[in-house]
């Protein structure tokens, strides 16, 4: 007898102490489960945040578009696909294409050239050379509303050339539509130059005419050099 109370047995002790340890151990290891998961929240925030970042700073959202290739069919294409989704979207007041391009296809370069034109419509377009505009990339830097060129950047100035072959018949009809194409391009460049077309088609007869910033500036090629 102990007063009247029993004492308590050993095994009970050892299993209220390992009660003890497994609740500490369950706390310990859901304090560590919480760290982790705070880890793991902050990480997932900063991932979002730089997304965010990368989102808010590039060229799409900004309405910017490099055109860097040969002026076809396929770059056309693209280069009026992206406008049309920001026409669509039509949250974009401000448009810029940047022109790094060695031309190409004239009938192609008149595919944009026309689109450009609808395009203007409803945005403010700026158009830059960066390294090179030549030939269609040149005429096509002309659609801008503000046209820019970098200070080490050329304008190629050509009267261009098409693939002409068959019969006498085809190819005189092939030389004449060629006469127009050119008639066409002179008076595009000459819209809003110093220069009329007679002038322009007397300097790029029969040879390539690289034009700097600073003469595309006093001829009237482009309004700013940047």
């Amino acid at each position: 007898m102990t007063d009247g109370l029993a004492e308590v047995p050993e095994y009970v002790h050892e299993a209220l102490a390992a009660r003890h340890k497994a609740e500490a151990a369950k706390s310990s290891a859901e304090a560590r489960l919480n760290v982790a998961a705070a880890k793991i929240t902050e990480i997932d925030l900063a991932q979002r945040a730089r997304i965010e970042h990368d989102m808010l700073t590039a060229d799409a959202y900004h309405g910017v578009y490099r055109f860097s290739d040969v002026v076809g069919d396929s770059s056309v294409n693209k280069c009026i696909e992206q406008l049309e989704t920001w026409n669509r979207q039509n949250d974009l007041e401000d448009t810029e294409i940047i022109f790094y391009s060695p031309g190409g296809s004239i009938l192609s370069g008149f595919a944009l050239w026309d689109y450009l034109r609808t395009y203007k419509k409803n945005h403010k377009l700026t158009t830059t050379a960066r390294g090179y505009a030549a030939s269609m990339a040149g005429i096509l830097l002309q659609a801008g509303h503000h046209r820019q060129m970098g200070s080490e950047s050329w304008i190629l100035i050509h009267e261009g050339s098409m693939g002409i072959g068959g019969s006498v018949g085809e190819v005189e009809d092939q030389v004449e539509w060629s006469k127009k194409l050119r008639d066409r391009l002179a008076d595009i460049l000459a819209d809003r130059s110093t220069l009329n077309a007679r002038q322009i088609k007397a300097k790029w007869k029969r040879k390539d005419w690289w034009v700097g910033s600073d003469e595309a500036l006093e001829l009237g090629f482009v309004d700013e050099i940047v």
